[in-house]
């Protein structure tokens, strides 16, 4: 019997994925501070300010009431046609609302667009490095991620070239873009971006564009990948510009024929996006005054990091173009990111996220700095590193 039950509760192969190691940062970063350390976070892509007061009233307004109940399942309308109303704003695009599905953060809008468009066994490009939960969920549902490799050759970005010659090798069913980039801030331009879509739609290939990170461009303008070709998917969120992690709340823009397939699968998995979330986000659109000034205090910490950390022995990084990331070339100090990251924390109270968390073939040579806090922290972090360093 004994045995019996042991076989009953091995969990699936399927769940047999890499932890994200930057949560195991995070926690042992909130250890040392319940021991009595001061910690300057730097490790979680999460915004230190708030949501746009314009949200946090509209919450309230609604909590005010009493009842919440479902929305429906691609979202609430009102929302979806406000999405839609952005597109036109921000990039001069008329989006039909009829193809916006409100997600729970985008990490839900992930699993909707990788079960919408790919079968178990389907392969899907990736740029290395990039964000693990994209080769996670992949692996989880059956698919294989295909690692490309970036680099100052290609600006640190997919290129159609490398995309074709993995095509060649083996077919590729999808390829995930992002940009900005998670963990490296960088960015493609408009035609960079065209040029890889293009390629990738010419040979069969499904395009998803991850824009998360849209509105916390520096270097230049982001452009979205809906504006250039109807058949890419697009996936965003209210978490990183709008400050919203904690909300759960983001979107995806498909193409027409797979609005259907993605609200079914929205109806059995998760029925409707948070309400109070929902009601939230709509608001937060009339906050962009409000976040435009967290924005311009990202481009502040990003100078200040830019100028200070070469100083402070920091001096490789790659191009910080945009979101609120700085990847560091640790190399000439180690070649094992996690082991050096502890070291950061406990020996100078700075928390960053070790590169193989990102990249499992060169990610033991970098950290990456998320700079969402304050100014005094990111004075205070290239101190301390500096200090620490020069020991």
């Amino acid at each position: 019997m004994l045995d019996v039950a042991k076989r009953l509760l091995i969990p699936s192969k399927r769940s047999d994925v890499p932890p994200f190691i930057v949560m195991d940062v995070m926690a042992a970063a909130a250890q040392r501070e319940a021991e009595g350390a001061h910690i300057i976070h730097m490790e979680v892509g999460q915004p230190a300010a708030p949501a746009p007061a314009t949200a946090r009233q509209a919450a309230a307004a609604a909590l005010a009431v009493g009842r919440l109940g479902y929305t429906e399942a691609l979202g609430m309308p009102s929302l979806r046609a406000r999405i839609a109303r952005h597109y036109g704003e921000t990039y001069g695009f008329d989006l039909d609302p009829a193809r916006v599905v409100v997600t729970t953060g985008s990490s839900g809008g992930f699993i909707l667009a990788f079960l919408a468009m790919f079968e178990p066994g389907d392969r899907v490009a990736l740029a290395n490095p990039g964000y693990p939960p994209y080769r996670h969920i992949l692996t989880a549902l059956g698919c294989e991620p295909v690692l490309i490799e970036t680099d100052p050759e290609t600006r640190w970005a997919l290129s159609p070239e490398r995309l074709i010659a993995a095509h060649r090798q083996k077919p590729l069913k999808g390829v995930m873009v992002a940009s900005p980039a998670n963990p490296t801030g960088t960015m493609m331009d408009a035609a960079s971006l065209k040029a890889l879509i293009d390629t990738a739609e010419a040979e069969g290939i499904r395009v998803i564009s991850d824009e998360i990170y849209h509105g916390l461009d520096y270097a230049f303008r982001a452009e979205t990948a809906v504006k250039l070709s109807p058949s890419t998917v697009v996936i965003n969120s209210f978490s990183k510009y709008f400050c919203m992690t904690g909300w759960r709340i983001g979107w995806l823009v498909a193409p027409e024929p797979l609005v259907r397939p993605i609200e079914r699968l929205q109806q059995n998995l998760a029925i409707s996006v948070p309400t109070i979330a929902q009601i939230a986000a709509e608001a937060a659109f009339d906050g962009r005054e409000e976040m435009e000034a967290v924005k311009h205090g990202y481009e502040e910490n990003r100078r200040i990091l830019t100028e200070g950390l070469p100083k402070a022995g920091l001096d490789k990084f790659l191009p910080v173009d945009g979101a609120f990331y700085l990847y560091a070339n640790i190399a000439r100090f180690s070649d094992d990111s996690l082991d050096f990251a502890k070291r950061m924390l406990n020996e100078a109270g700075v928390a960053a996220t070790p590169g193989i968390d990102f990249d499992p073939i060169d990610g033991r040579h970098y950290l990456r700095f998320c700079y969402a806090g304050s100014a005094q922290e990111m004075h205070e972090a290239v101190r301390r590193i500096g200090s620490w360093l020069k020991r």
